[in-house]
C-alpha cells in the first residue's frame, strides 16, 4: 500500500461558470493525477457572490471532499444553518465567537485522516482574530488525531501569506493561499517539509478581472465608479495545486500547480 497521498486544492470557484467547469473537469483531473482527496474553495460559488447550500452541494457532487470559505462565507443568510449542519463545509476559524459553522474539520478516509483549517488574513481584511494564534491552537487539537494538516489561508497580502507559511513550516503539511484569484508561480516545498503556494488562482471565466466582466472593472478604475458586478461569459478554466504528502511524516514530498482549460 502506498505511503503517499495526493491532495488537490482548487482555487476560488466563481459563480455558475466556475461550478459548471468544476463539474466538467474535476473527475477527469482526479483520474489523470490519481488524486485521493480534493479540497475546494467555494466562497464565491453562488451567483452574485458568497455561497449557498445548492452551490456547495454542486461542488460536492462534482467530487470535492471539503469546501473552504473566506471573507464572503457569511454574505448569504441562506448558508447559516447549512454551515452549522455540514461538517465538511468550513468558514474562517478566526471569525468572532458565536458565528455560524466551524473553521476546521477532518476528512476521514478510514486508512488516514486529513485535518483542514480555514483562516482569514488581516491585512486589508481587518476585523478578525489573529490567524497565527488561532492556527496554533487548532493545530494542537488536530495533532491529537492526525499529522496531515492543510491550511487554506484566505488573504490579500502576499507578505502575510508568506509569513504564515514560514511560521508553520514543518508544523503543517501544506499552506495554500486563496482570495486574490491569480495563481502565483511559487509552488514549493519549504525547508521544513511544508508544501506552499501563495495563491491557488481561481476556477471560472478566464478572460475576466477576477471573474467579473473586464469592461466593468476597467470602468471602475478609469471613471471612479462601477455598475453592478456581472460574471464574465468567457470560457472558463480551473486552477489549483496538487500536494503529494507522506502519510507517516505528514510532510509534502511533491508539489505541482495545476491549470486546466
Amino acid at each position: 500500500m502506498s505511503r503517499k497521498i495526493k491532495i488537490l486544492s482548487v482555487g476560488d470557484v466563481v459563480s455558475q461558470s466556475g461550478c459548471d467547469f468544476l463539474r466538467k473537469k474535476l473527475p477527469e483531473i482526479k483520474r489523470e493525477h490519481n488524486v485521493d482527496v480534493c479540497i475546494v474553495n467555494g466562497e464565491n460559488s453562488a451567483v452574485g457572490n458568497g455561497m449557498l447550500p445548492n452551490s456547495c452541494e454542486h461542488i460536492f457532487t462534482s467530487g470535492a471532499d471539503m469546501i473552504t470559505g473566506g471573507n464572503h462565507s457569511l454574505k448569504r443568510r441562506e448558508i447559516y444553518e447549512y454551515l452549522d449542519r455540514k461538517e465538511n463545509v468550513l468558514r474562517p476559524a478566526n471569525y468572532g465567537d458565536g458565528v455560524w459553522g466551524k473553521g476546521y474539520g477532518i476528512i476521514d478516509k478510514g486508512a488516514y485522516k486529513i485535518g483542514v483549517i480555514n483562516l482569514l488574513g488581516r491585512v486589508w481584511l481587518e476585523g478578525h482574530g489573529d490567524p497565527f494564534e488561532v492556527a496554533g491552537n487548532i493545530i494542537k487539537e488536530l495533532k491529537k488525531e492526525t499529522n496531515i494538516i492543510l491550511v487554506d489561508f484566505h488573504a490579500e497580502a502576499t507578505s502575510e501569506k508568506k509569513a504564515f507559511g514560514y511560521c508553520f513550516d514543518g508544523v503543517v503539511s501544506a499552506v495554500f493561499g486563496t482570495h486574490t484569484h491569480v495563481q502565483t508561480a511559487d509552488a514549493q516545498i519549504l525547508s521544513g517539509g511544508t508544501g506552499y503556494i501563495t495563491d491557488l488562482g481561481m476556477t471560472g471565466p478566464e478572460e475576466s478581472v477576477l471573474g467579473v466582466k473586464k469592461e466593468i472593472i476597467i470602468d471602475k478604475f478609469r471613471k471612479g465608479f462601477s455598475s453592478m458586478f456581472e460574471t464574465a461569459d468567457t470560457p472558463a478554466f480551473l486552477q489549483g495545486c496538487i500536494f503529494t504528502i507522506d502519510k507517516d511524516s505528514g510532510k509534502t514530498v511533491e508539489i505541482s500547480a495545476v491549470t486546466v482549460r
